[in-house]
Order: C-alpha cells, then structure tokens, then sequence
C-alpha cells in the first residue's frame, strides 16, 4: 500500500480545480477526488488488517523514509499504524460527504474546493507522518483554509470568528512547535545528530525534568485544537460562522489533530511525563465534559448547540487519554472516530435545514418531520448518537472509555468517572429538548410547508456518515482490533515505567 497517494490524490485535485471552466467540472473533479480517497481508505483498512493476521507485529506498517534536509537530520517518513489507519478511514468518510453537502456552493467554487482539498491534503499528511517536522507542516497545512473557509464563506460574525480561530490555533501550533523542537534537541542519535523520527525518540531515555517542560509545551498546544479547557472558547464561534462543510471539517476532522498529537507526541514520546501530569488532564478534561455539557442546555442556535456540545465530547477524548490504561486510550481514539462522524452528521443536518429555513434558532423551527422527513430522521439520529443511544459508535465509543476509566482505582480518577458517566444525563436532556422543538410538534411557520426534502447528494452524504456510526455501533470489535496494537504499544511505554 502506497500512502503516498492520500497526499497526491488531494493535491492534484486541488491544482486540477483551479484550472476548471466551470461549477460543473469543479464539482466532478472535488468528487472523483473525495471518491479516490474514500476507496484507497478502505484499500489500507483491508490491506492493514491482512498485514497484522498474517503475524506481522512492526509498530508501523507500509513505511516509506526519504531525506528531506540532511543538516537537520529532517525526514519524510511516513507509515501508519491502526490509530492512523482509523484517523485515515475518519477523514475520508467526512471529506466525501463534506464534498456532497458542497455540491451547490457557487460563491468563488474553485477557491472553496480548492481549500476543502487542501483541508484533507493536511490532515491525511498528519495522520502518516512519522517524522515530527513533516507531522508539524502538515499540521499548518489544515490552519489557513479554516480561515479563508470561514472568513469568506461564513455567515453572522464570521470575521472576528476567523480570526480569533486563526490566532488561537496558531497559538497552540506555536506551543507545539516549541515541544516539539524541545524533544529535537534533547534527542541523539547513534551518530550524535539529533533526530525528529518518532521511531528514534521513542527509544530514547529522555530526563524527566526535559519530559515535564516540553511535555506542557504539545500536551497544552495539541490540546487547544481538540477544545482543551479554558482554551476551548475558539470552537463556538468558530463552528457557529463556519459554512457546512467547513463546520464538519473542523470538528469531524481538525479537532482530531489535538487528540492524535496529544496521544501520539505528548504521550507516547513524553510518558514520564504523562504520569507527573496525568490528575492535572483528567481534571481539566472533566471540566470540559461537564461545562461543556451544560452551556449547550443554555444555547438557542442549532450550530452553537453542537459546538458546546463538541467541547464536553472531546472533554472524554482527553479523559480516556489522561487515564493511561489500555481500554481508556483505545475509548478516547474510538471517541475520536465517533465524535468525527457523528458531529459532522450533525452540522450537515442543520446545514440542510439552514438552507430551508434560513435560521438556526430553535424556537423559530418546528414540526420539521412533517415536511422534511429524510433531514429530520438523520438529526434525530446525529442526536441519538450523540446522548449515547446503545446501537450507534457513542455508546461503544463512551462505554469503553468508562471501563478503562475505572481500571484506576485512585479516588479523583474514579470521582472524574463518575461526573462524566453523570453528564449523560445532561446531554440527554438537550439533546431530547433540542429534537423535540425541531422535529416533533406542529409546524410553527406557515412557510415551512413549501420545504423541500433532502436531494440525492444530501442523502449520499448523510448515508455514508451514519452507515459508518452504525458499523461502530453494532459491530464494534472491527474497530476495537484496529485500535488494540497501537494503544498496546502506547501501554508498553506505560509498564516499562513501573505502571
């Protein structure tokens, strides 16, 4: 399996759309693209799981390693493991149905498909790369177009939310950035040159004292992307002026760049470190699930509901990391893949019913059921899977992460448990409230009646994310087996430190 191809399929499609003619030629272009992507995923996935039953135990498969600058000892190598076979099979599925969702976009086409490409070009490259300045490129490479996305195509305050989503991302790339270049110095190799190969530093007896500075540097700077508590406040304001696709890109996909650094930098190549700072995580994540939880009971816009409640989902991602067992670190990458699909089948579905109705206010929408059915089952489900309906990936994906969570028998690890497992109760019930106002009931505006339902691509994009939340809902144990040799090499690090 070549990977190289989930960096040149994007980027050749995005110079490609540039040079199109028309709305048409950009659209079959940005599909072809998004479909290419969608089927070399699930090429890997096959190709994976096949290399790991043949016996095959390497910590990364399918590597590739070239020189990039020799004077800094700079590398392009790339490999994947199952966590990155999962991040790649999440991106895919969310830049396919982000594609579709597009499909009417007119305003400036070549530009906006053009960025959505470059979006998945960066994400793709961070989820491969095994060499920390490439990891960190391709990290930049996903923080402009979020910009331009919203700050041209954004609606209500989309200025001030481009920009101070530009600028706390930058601050968390600049706090990356020093960690990263903290673990680069401190690190030699064999030959007494410093390395940034992920493969090298982990070997690599590195002092605590080093591990607990450069540690706050990537655990806070990757943590910020993934709506790390108080440094969530970019996520609201972002999501709420982002278009549809950009909104599901964001939080389907960007925001699963903090958690997979945080796990795969911070973690696994500081886990001294991990350890002197694990109560410190669990308590500021916790933080985050539960007022996360309960200032989305307070919103009224649809877009700012699925924001705040973004922040207490991601909340249990960095819990089941901070709590460094097995069964928790396999969770919190499982909430990772859940969370993406479920959140962007949320933004899609209140993209849809924005572009009917006009508003996103709850209490001007109402009795949608009656006249758009189709849109009205997938946000009914988006919501199901959200408050963690048994049957769909929330459920499987929280569930593990409480097993795991429970595994530690400290008392603050098990009171954190207990105050997550408990901010069920608070989603169910604005989720249910939410669903209520929207979906059932009367028709609160005589207008409503003249909707149309969903069009063929709305129905391709929402079907692909929802057959994905209901392949992790019913039949978990795929994705438990893809994830169990990375989090077990994760462990690894963790018991040959006395754990």
């Amino acid at each position: 399996m070549d990977l190289n191809l989930f960096l040149i399929i994007p980027f050749l499609a995005a110079i490609a759309v540039l040079f199109c003619s028309g709305l048409k030629q950009v659209r079959l272009v940005a599909l072809t693209a998004a479909v290419i992507q969608f089927l070399l995923s699930l090429s890997l996935f096959y190709s994976y799981t096949m290399e790991r039953k043949s016996g095959n135990n390497a910590f990364m498969l399918f590597e590739q390693n070239f020189t990039w600058f020799t004077p800094l000892n700079i590398n392009y190598h790339i490999g994947v493991d199952g966590i990155s076979v999962a991040m790649i099979l999440l991106t895919a599925f969310v830049v396919l149905a982000g594609i579709l969702v597009s499909w009417k976009m007119e305003k400036m086409n070549k530009e906006y498909f053009f960025l959505l490409l470059l979006l998945s070009l960066g994400a793709y490259g961070f989820f491969i790369s095994l060499d920390l300045f490439s990891l960190f490129f391709f990290l930049e490479v996903a923080v402009i177009p979020k910009f331009l996305l919203i700050g041209i195509w954004g609606s209500g305050k989309k200025e001030y939310s481009a920009m101070k989503l530009a600028l706390m991302l930058m601050a968390g790339s600049a706090l990356v950035f020093v960690g990263l270049i903290g673990l680069y110095l401190n690190s030699y190799t064999a030959t007494g040159a410093h390395t940034f190969n992920i493969l090298e530093l982990k070997d690599m007896n590195i002092p605590l004292d080093i591990q607990k500075l450069f540690f706050s540097f990537a655990f806070i700077g990757f943590g910020i992307f993934t709506a790390l508590f108080p440094f969530h406040t970019w996520v609201p304001d972002g999501h709420s002026s982002a278009p549809t696709a950009a909104s599901m890109f964001l939080a389907g996909i960007s925001m699963k760049l903090g958690g997979y650094g945080c796990l795969r930098v911070a973690v696994f190549l500081m886990p001294e470190a991990a350890k002197e700072y694990a109560s410190i995580i669990i308590v500021l994540s916790t933080i985050a699930i539960i007022y996360g939880a309960f200032a989305t009971m307070m919103q009224t816009d649809l877009k700012y509901i699925n924001a705040y409640s973004s922040i207490s989902h991601c909340g249990f991602v960095l819990l089941g990391i901070g709590m460094l067992t097995h069964t928790a670190i396999t969770g919190a990458v499982m909430q990772m893949v859940s969370h993406g699909l479920m959140t962007a089948l949320f933004f899609a579905a209140i993209g849809m019913i924005y572009e009917r109705a006009h508003t996103r206010e709850v209490q001007q929408i109402g009795g949608l059921l009656k006249v758009l059915p189709f849109i009205s089952t997938v946000f009914v489900i988006a919501g199901l899977c959200s408050l963690g309906l048994p049957g769909f990936s929330g459920f499987v994906a929280e569930m593990t992460i409480f097993m795991g969570a429970w595994q530690n028998a400290y008392s603050l690890y098990r009171i954190a448990t207990i105050l997550a497992c408990a901010s069920i109760v608070v989603t169910a019930v604005y989720i249910l409230r939410a669903v209520g106002k929207v979906i059932m009931g009367p028709i609160t505006n005589a207008e409503h009646n003249h909707f149309t339902d969903a069009t063929w691509n709305e129905k391709i994009a929402a079907g692909i994310l929802i057959i994905g939340i209901v392949a992790i809902g019913v039949a978990p144990f795929w994705l438990n087996e893809l994830l169990t040799p990375g989090s077990g090499f994760v462990m690894e690090r963790m018991l040959g430190l006395g754990m």
